[in-house]
Formats: structure tokens, sequence, C-alpha cells
């Protein structure tokens, strides 16, 4: 089983290699994710998704929209059951972006995570 700090290198790698297979199965079955792009493009969803067929279609989604879309991974903060990272979002040309996320873990899984914008 992996530790929050791996989870949170993993995602960072299969989010930038666009291994959708792997970033999903960092989550577990019914996880949920908050994210206020999702109230942007998906305003259906108030910012929230739920279960990996839904976080897959997201992300697929965002890869669609945004070819370049990359994150630059600043910092990983770690315990035993949460871990947040900082990262740049960088879109080529937008403005970057500073992230922050924190993803809830529970049985080596993701079971939540929520996106803030800086």
């Amino acid at each position: 089983m992996l530790t929050t700090e791996q989870i949170a290198h993993e995602w960072i790698d299969a989010f930038n290699n666009r291994d959708l297979n792997r970033l999903v199965g960092l989550y577990a079955e019914d996880a949920e994710h908050f994210s206020p792009k999702l109230k942007v493009h998906k305003p259906e969803t108030n910012g929230l998704v739920k279960g990996r067929p839904a976080l897959h279609e997201w992300w697929q989604g965002a890869y669609n929209r945004l070819p370049s879309l990359f994150y630059k991974l600043l910092t990983v903060t770690a315990n035993n059951d949460r871990v947040f990272i900082e990262y740049i979002r960088e879109v080529e040309g937008e403005e970057d972006m500073a992230v922050a996320e924190v993803f809830d873990v529970k049985d080596g899984q993701i079971v939540f995570s929520r996106v803030y914008h800086g």
C-alpha cells in the first residue's frame, strides 16, 4: 500500500503523463472530487463529482480542452490520512496558476479531494 506522500507523487506523475487509468485507480470507487473548475465547465455538478467514472470523464475532458495542461509540483505535506500538495498549473497561452489540492486517504486510496486556486 502506498503512503500518502507516495500517492501525491503518483498522482502528479499519472496526471502529467495523461495515464487516466492509473490516476483514477488512486481513488476509491465512490471517491468525491471538488474543484472550482468543475463549477465553471460543468455547472450542473456544483463543483463536485462522485465516483471513478465521473473522475475519468472530468479529466479526459480537461485533457481534450487543454492539450498542454501540466502540473509543476512544488510541495507535498503528508500525514497518515491526508496529503496537501501545491503545484503550478501551466497551460500554453494562459497565465500560470498557483493551486493547492488536499487528498483525504483511507486504506491507501483517495476518498475525497478538493482543489483551491491561488
